[in-house]
């Protein structure tokens, strides 16, 4: 296991841990330190692994930071349309 996925699983798993508990912002600050520290695990990951496993990691990571990857989504729709 390389360095990067060992940070990735960690991230996971901090991610999740939070994700159990309550607070007053709907967890939005704590989504866009997780974010900004998921960007250069995954390009680690891409560099040592490949672009196949950054891509699962990254839907990985979707999956659990589902609201703002949803947000997300609904701002490209404004745009487009």
């Amino acid at each position: 296991m390389t360095l990067s996925l060992a940070l990735a699983c960690v991230w996971f798993v901090v991610a999740n841990f939070r994700a159990m508990f309550p607070s007053k912002d709907q967890l939005w600050r704590f989504a866009y330190v997780m974010i900004a520290i998921a960007v250069p695990i995954l390009i680690g990951v891409y560099v040592q692994n490949g672009p196949w496993i950054a891509l699962i990691l990254l839907i990985m990571g979707g999956w659990v930071m589902r609201w703002p990857v949803y947000y997300l989504w609904l701002w490209f729709k404004k745009r487009v349309t």
